[in-house]
Formats: structure tokens, C-alpha cells, sequence
């Protein structure tokens, strides 16, 4: 057993520090080449660390990508398949075995692990929640991070541990208007804070496209009110409090940034200019090998004189991408900043070179790619890639890797580090051997060929008569996208077509590949079926 394979030694088990952003692309990254953005403090970690250059998410929607984070497992498996929903108690997180093997655990910042809202979720239905505590309690309650029972009762708290996490200090939502600790937090510092937050309250900006849809507001609150800073503050006095005991820690810094509506504060409003930012190079692709959803919604755009988005992808102007482009570098900016203050904290307290320090994003944002923003019902990798940085004392080496990973190896790979058996039923691998460059891994593919990546989606869209629901297979290669109930689907050759501009779903010389990575998709749903636990009887 050797510390370099992952299992246990002799002497100091590690840390781990996880910093997670929000709707945060991996190419809006200083080490990702981007030559605009201001990210130093995170281009370090990279430096330092293992940069997997193609991590894509389990599904490329906030909460059950988060929920895969913790369980490892796919959406279809933690039953977590849309926002609004609830994460079981009945599942186990990877921060819970942490704690039970005696690593102490934080979160500082967003979890979204329950619903935010006060529609009431519709899983766990109450009956089978009832059922299910019946024949194995589970500890913990749902209903625990709804945004208005916060704002109305100013003594609510979390049932502890959340999912894992000994102590949390929460915020719920967005922008500068967030819930939970934060809010009452803020009130504390500033009696009169309600009258410098949300859009009404905001400092005027006359010509900005994005407030007309109220999508972007430039907040009165200071820079160092701003959410990002408090979580960051957080972090560091948890960090304070890990120094102190002799027991390894887990910590989660999670930053509801760079997600829309754009609030950045104080100099990192105007930090760039929407003039400076260039439209990606799909924003005028022609639609003729578009799939339809994409021609659905610019057509919606342009049939509507006083459009305003709501929950998912839309249509943009050309202006409105600069500005949110220009706005979202500026959250990013906002969030390097507290990285570097987390990190600075960290080698303070002499605890830099006992810590595995990780760096990801629940999933992407499109941003002006083929003309659209925000999220939902479309696999481009604008969206489900994101960032994913491994910086580990035991693996010094800067590495660029190739390997194919997913947010559900996190969990796996931070077992695997810290000596801890990985449970059944989860899907996520562990990556050590790829950064060690062990045998037996697939080469340059790591330790898969592809990846399944699932979406559930609430509510139909794109003029279809039924939800989206949609499943993907992608290689190092190809990427194949089926739509439940469509005739339709999207195949992209990933080497000759990077911008995933031309559908060869009807190409006829495609067939045969289409058949092949048809196959790999179904073979791959049928290992993601959840096996845990596994029936023993028979008939």
C-alpha cells in the first residue's frame, strides 16, 4: 500500500479544501488559455496540480449535478433528476463517510441540495418518504433550504450534520439577494442592508440590455458584503478552527457566482468592458444543421417584442452576450480573489502542505454560443464541461490530462486519497491512477471510454409536446444526444468539428457510427441502472 496509489499510510491522513463555482465554463479560466479573464489565484492551483482538460458533468443542470458531486452517483441513481427536488436522506454522501472515518466537515456557501423554492417538490413524495423512513429511518429533514422560511423566521436553522456537514454556514439563491446565513449575517453588519440589494434598490445603469430583461443590476452592496467575500470569510474561520484540532478536515467553499443575474460588486462591475468582449465564434452559425431546439428559440426571441427569459436557454443579441460576458468575468474576478484569500489562510496556518486542494463547477453557461445564454435541453460543451483541478502535496507535478473524467469521480477519487473504500452503487472513478500514470488505465481515454450524461428536464420547451429528457454519449471523438420521444438527434465528430456546428445525425455515410455510439449509449444506461442495493433472492 503507498500513498501514491490512494490507500492508507502511516502518519497524517490529508485534508481536502473544495472550492465549487456556479454556471462557470471551463474555458473562463486564465489556464485554460482564455487571455481576458483575471483568474491568477486559481491558474496557481493549476499550476501546482493536475488540470483535467475534459471533465464534463452528470447532467448539466445545478442541483442534481451537485447531488452527483456528493453521491458519486448518476442523477437517474440518487433519484435527484431536476431542480426543486430534495437529495433523499437515504443516500449516502462521500462527505458522510468522510466524517464517519473522523475527518471534520464545513461548508462554507451553497449546497442546493434541497429545493430553494416554495413550490413543494415532487420526490420524495411524502407516502414513499413515509414508507421508506418506516423501514430504515433516515436522519435529517427536507425542506431545510427553502429561501422564504429563512427570510421568515430569523431562528431557523439546519438539522446538523447536512448530508455530512458537521457545520454549514449556508447561503441560498443568487445575486446580492441570497438567503440563509449570509442574510442574517449582513443584516448584523448593516441594519439597513434590505435597501441595497435586488434591482429595484441598484445603482442606476442606463443602457444596459441586461437590466431591461433583469438579468444583471449593479449593487449598492460593498465588495466586502458581497456574498463571495462573506463565504471566503467563512472558510477562513473554519480553516482557524481545523488548526486547532488534530483531526483531518473536509471542507466544501462553494460560490453561488458567476451564475446570472449579474450583481459583481464595487471595481468588479466595471473590471471589462462589454465592448472588449468577443461573441464566441458559433454566435452566427447558420441553423441549417442546428438541431431544432436552437431554431425554436431564436425564433421565440424574435416573435416577442418584450421577451424576458425565464429558467432556461434563450435567444441573445449580440449586445446582451458582450455584457453578460463582461459581467461574468467579473464575478469570476470576484471569486479568484476569495480563492486567494482562502488559499492565503491555508498556508498561514501551516496546514498548505497537508491539503489536497480541488477546484470545480456544477456545470457550465453558453453565453453566446450559437446565439444563446443560460442553460437547459442542449449538450454543447459550453455546458457540460467544466473545470476540474487536483492539487495534491503527495502529486507536486503540473499535468494537462486529457483522460475523459466526471463530476461523480470526485467523490471516488477523494476516498480513494483518503484510504476510504469507495460504496456500491456508485458510478464515479477514481482518477489517481490516471494523474500517476499507473498501468492498466486506457491510455489517453483514463479509466473510461465515455461518458453518459443524463438531463430530466421540468417542463416542456423547444415547442415540443412532452418534457425534454435527454441522454448523451460522449467520447474523446464524438458526442451522440437522443431526445425522448424525437425523431431528431445530434452527432458531432469532436476532432473535426470542435464548435459542434455541423449535425451529421442524418449524413448518410453516418449511420453505421450512429448505430455504434447508439449501442455504447445503451450499454452504458444499462450500467448506470442502480445496483445498490442488489437483490440476493429468487423465485
Amino acid at each position: 500500500m503507498t500513498e501514491r496509489s490512494g490507500l492508507r499510510m502511516p502518519g497524517r491522513r490529508p485534508n481536502f479544501l473544495l472550492f465549487v463555482t456556479d454556471q462557470h465554463r471551463a474555458d473562463h479560466l486564465g489556464c485554460e488559455g482564455d487571455a481576458l479573464v483575471r483568474t491568477p489565484h486559481i491558474d496557481a492551483l493549476a499550476r501546482e496540480g493536475a488540470r483535467f482538460a475534459q471533465c464534463h458533468v452528470a447532467t448539466p443542470i445545478c442541483q442534481p449535478n451537485r447531488a452527483s458531486l456528493m453521491t458519486g452517483r448518476l442523477p437517474s441513481a440518487h433519484g435527484l433528476q431536476m431542480n426543486g427536488r430534495e437529495l433523499s436522506h437515504g443516500e449516502l454522501t462521500f462527505v458522510e463517510q468522510l466524517r464517519e472515518a473522523g475527518w471534520r466537515t464545513a461548508l462554507a456557501g451553497k449546497a442546493h441540495l434541497q429545493n430553494i423554492t416554495d413550490v413543494p417538490p415532487r420526490w420524495p413524495l411524502a407516502a414513499e418518504r413515509r414508507l421508506a423512513e418506516a423501514r430504515q429511518p433516515y436522519p435529517g429533514r427536507h425542506g431545510q433550504e427553502r429561501a422564504s422560511q429563512w427570510a421568515a423566521d430569523p431562528g431557523f436553522e439546519l438539522t446538523l450534520p447536512y448530508y455530512g456537514f458537521e457545520q454549514v454556514a449556508l447561503t441560498i439563491g443568487h445575486a446580492d439577494e441570497q438567503q440563509g446565513h449570509w442574510r442574517r449575517w449582513l443584516r448584523q453588519q448593516l441594519p439597513e442592508a434590505e435597501r441595497l440589494i435586488g434591482p429595484d434598490n441598484a445603482i442606476p445603469t442606463p443602457g444596459l440590455a441586461l437590466a431591461a430583461l433583469r438579468q444583471a443590476w449593479r449593487t449598492r452592496l460593498p465588495e466586502e458584503l458581497y456574498p463571495t467575500a462573506y463565504i471566503a470569510g467563512q472558510a477562513c474561520g473554519m480553516l482557524r478552527q481545523f488548526a486547532e484540532q488534530d483531526q483531518p478536515f473536509f471542507l466544501q467553499c462553494s460560490f453561488p457566482d458567476p451564475h446570472h443575474p449579474f450583481t459583481p460588486p464595487g471595481r468588479y462591475w466595471d473590471l471589462f468592458r462589454p465592448e472588449d468582449m468577443p461573441l464566441p465564434a458559433s454566435f452566427d452559425a447558420p441553423l441549417h444543421d442546428a438541431p431544432p431546439a436552437v431554431a425554436w428559440l431564436r425564433a421565440q426571441r424574435q416573435a416577442s417584442a418584450d421577451f424576458k427569459p425565464g429558467y432556461g436557454a434563450f435567444a441573445c443579441t449580440p449586445q446582451e452576450a458582450r455584457e453578460a460576458l463582461a459581467l461574468n468575468h467579473g464575478s469570476l474576478a470576484c471569486i479568484d480573489d476569495g480563492v486567494g484569500r482562502v488559499m492565503a489562510e491555508l498556508r498561514a496556518l501551516g496546514l498548505d502542505e497537508h491539503t489536497v486542494v480541488l477546484f470545480t463547477a456544477d456545470h457550465g453557461e453558453l453565453l453566446g454560443e450559437r446565439g444563446l445564454m443560460f442553460k437547459g435541453g442542449l449538450h454543447y460543451s459550453a455546458l457540460t464541461r467544466v473545470p476540474l483541478i487536483w492539487r495534491d502535496p503527495a502529486r507536486p507535478q503540473a499535468q494537462v490530462l486529457e483522460a475523459l473524467a466526471q463530476t461523480t469521480d470526485i467523490a471516488a477519487t477523494v476516498l480513494a486519497r483518503a484510504g476510504l473504500q469507495a460504496p456500491n452503487g456508485m458510478h464515479g472513478q477514481s482518477l489517481l491512477p490516471v494523474m500517476d500514470g499507473e498501468p492498466g488505465v486506457l491510455g489517453v481515454l483514463g479509466v473510461r471510454e465515455g461518458l453518459l450524461i443524463e438531463e430530466e428536464s421540468q417542463r416542456a420547451d423547444f415547442g415540443m409536446e412532452r418534457r425534454v429528457r435527454m441522454r448523451t454519449w460522449r467520447s474523446q471523438r464524438h458526442r451522440l444526444t437522443v431526445y425522448d420521444g424525437q425523431a431528431w438527434g445530434e452527432l458531432y465528430d469532436l476532432q473535426d468539428d470542435p464548435l459542434e456546428l455541423r449535425n451529421l445525425w442524418q449524413e448518410p455515410a453516418t449511420r453505421g457510427l450512429r448505430g455504434e455510439l447508439m449501442e455504447c449509449l445503451a450499454r452504458a444506461m444499462l450500467e448506470a441502472a442502480d445496483t445498490s442495493p442488489y437483490p440476493s433472492a429468487s423465485a
